[in-house]
Formats: structure tokens, C-alpha cells, sequence
């Protein structure tokens, strides 16, 4: 399986403007029921990614005014960014390599194509054993 098995067929891409507040942007998250969100400028440019993490660690651990702070003065820059083909497995690599839970997904024709979350990676898995074990019951205990 690819990135395109997984985000193929995913109609919402969730992103926010650089000159956004963080208050606006954790209420956007808190809306669409997503952990994070790509950042765009105002021609639509993907600058970044932004998180709750970020949100926690950047400005409530600081004890920072989040109506105050842009996104932009939070987000991750440069975000490991994957192309529509790249393995799953490749994708479980690079997480774990630099210690992340969402990648950038590109599309040579579409452009940004939204993340590709840790979450979406353990819905495949589970999925995949859960299929692997019915088939290893039917095998060892078939219906009569």
C-alpha cells in the first residue's frame, strides 16, 4: 500500500493562513477533528505545518497569548514531505527517523494534498491484522 491508497480518495484538505492567530487555528483543529494543518500564504503556497504539539510546547508552555501569536511564528517549517506513491512502509521509516506523527503529502499534479497522520497509519494496520486473523480462524476453525 501507498500514500494514494490511503489519501486517494480524501475529499477535505485542512489548511490555515500564515497571518492567522493560534487561538483561530486551535479552534480550526478543534472543528475539523484533526490534529494538525498545513499553512499556506495568501496565494495558497504551502509554508508549513502546525500542530497541537506545537501549540502546547510553542505557547501554552510558555505562557503565551495565543490571540496574540501568528501561526506562522509557531509552525514547523520545511516539513518532511512524501509524493502520492511513497510506500506506508516508507512512511512508518520516516516518522520514526525524525520523531514526527504527520507527514506532508504532495501531489506532482495537485500540489498539496493534505497529512498523513500517525493515526491513518494505525487504522491500515489494524485493519490489516484484523483481516489476516479472520482469515487464520476461518482456516483453522471452518464453518460446517
Amino acid at each position: 500500500m501507498n500514500v494514494r491508497d490511503v489519501l486517494g480518495s480524501r475529499q477535505d484538505v485542512y489548511s490555515v493562513r500564515d497571518d492567522a492567530s493560534v487561538h483561530d487555528v486551535a479552534l480550526y483543529l478543534r472543528d475539523k477533528q484533526v490534529r494538525a494543518v498545513g499553512v499556506v500564504d495568501a496565494n495558497g503556497r504551502v509554508l508549513g505545518v502546525v500542530s497541537q504539539a506545537d501549540m502546547s510546547d510553542k505557547v501554552a508552555a510558555e505562557n503565551k497569548c495565543p490571540a496574540w501569536m501568528k501561526v506562522s511564528e509557531i509552525m514547523t517549517r520545511n516539513p518532511i514531505s512524501v509524493p502520492m506513491d511513497t510506500s506506508l512502509d516508507e512512511c512508518v521509516r520516516l516518522m520514526e527517523k525524525h520523531g514526527i506523527f504527520h507527514l506532508m503529502v504532495q501531489d506532482e499534479r495537485a500540489g498539496f494534498r493534505g497529512l498523513l497522520s500517525v493515526q491513518d497509519l494505525l487504522r491500515i494496520i489494524v485493519r490489516d491484522h484484523k483481516e489476516r486473523a479472520d482469515l487464520f480462524e476461518a482456516m483453522m476453525f471452518p464453518q460446517h
